[in-house]
């Protein structure tokens, strides 16, 4: 039996007429990459995997067990797809598989042609304008040209080194949690990307909260859970800051709390609406001309306030230490 092509009528979406990454993406995802690229040894890895691998070593290894989408394969999903690409105006079509995976989860692959593989579970999760998000997710890791270091991540985190020879007497660890750091920075661009796709902001922020919590959406408030979202970023004090940071040391995504604070905040400084209205840096010269120091002035504002936080903290600790040793004292 195939499944129906058809789509409920949807909503005009806006055509984002030559928008170029630079517009989503986040000033950490900047940062991280320019951290990443700068670590010893990164290169040599970058080019020893592609060289060994290659292109279509990559799609043999994530394509072998994946349907591919098309007319006649998942026709509903292929419909959702260029709807994508035609709101996100992006000419080219990379490859878009499903893969028979009962956890939801998405990812964006390759080297030189990127592919996007989606879990057969995130189909069952989402409902057609959560997975415009995904799918809009994904094709923005696309367009900011995230595949090949993601690719480099999965294959460092999956492979087993005894299989990957050629990386012998590289320090591999401090490269790994770069590449993790970089890919967690790169989701809070994506997401953005995605909002951007579906232009719905309930449905992006719904699909961190059944990223989250599973889909029965009769059972789940996402009122409550952005409320969740900011006690997790207020939760104050010096030790709960180091385990935030200790929390995600191997994970390769953010925590979906923090996921959904962000592009929450994101949506209430205006920049969303801003995008919408046309104003967004085009692909071409606007993009090119954008100077590099722009960003890294960006990018040390963001990390400067992070860390000027984690300061504060441990100054009030202190503090509130002192203040007690010195109140004992006056006890006695």
């Amino acid at each position: 039996m195939t499944e129906s092509t058809s789509l409920p009528a949807a909503r005009p979406r806006r055509i984002l007429t030559q928008i170029a990454p630079v517009t989503w993406e986040h000033p950490a995802d900047r940062a991280a990459l320019q951290s990443l690229r700068s670590v010893p040894g990164f290169d040599e890895v970058v080019k020893k995997i592609y060289g060994f691998i290659g292109e279509r070593g990559v799609r043999l290894i994530f394509q072998a067990d994946a349907v591919r989408v098309g007319p006649t394969q998942f026709p509903r999903l292929n419909q959702l797809y260029t709807e994508v690409l035609t709101s996100m105006d992006w000419p080219e079509r990379p490859e878009l598989f499903v893969s028979q995976t009962p956890f939801a989860n998405a990812g964006a692959f390759g080297m030189d042609k990127p592919f996007i593989v989606i879990n057969s579970g995130t189909l069952k999760l989402l409902d057609d304008d959560e997975l415009r998000n995904v799918l809009g997710h994904e094709l923005g890791h696309v367009m900011s040209g995230h595949a090949l270091y993601h690719t480099i991540l999965v294959l460092i985190l999956n492979v087993s080194l005894g299989a990957l020879p050629f990386l012998a007497g590289i320090a591999i660890l401090p490269i790994q949690l770069a590449l993790l750091e970089w890919f967690r920075k790169s989701e809070l661009s994506s997401d953005r990307a995605g909002l951007l796709a579906c232009q719905d902001p309930q449905a992006s922020l719904r699909v961190n909260l059944k990223f989250a919590g599973g889909g029965d959406m009769s059972q789940m408030d996402l009122n409550a859970f952005l409320a969740q979202a900011r006690e997790y970023e207020a939760a104050g004090g010096a030790l709960d800051r180091i385990f935030k940071i200790l929390g995600v040391l191997g994970r390769t995504h953010p925590f979906n709390t923090v996921r959904a604070a962000e592009l929450q905040r994101w949506i209430e400084e205006g920049h969303y609406d801003r995008v919408l209205r046309g104003e967004y840096t085009r692909r071409g010269p606007e993009a090119e001309a954008r100077p590099v120091d722009r960003d890294i002035d960006e990018a040390r504002e963001h990390y400067m306030k992070e860390a000027k936080a984690v300061v504060d903290d441990v100054v009030d600790t202190a503090k509130r230490a002192a203040q007690a040793f010195s109140d004992a004292f006056k006890k006695k």
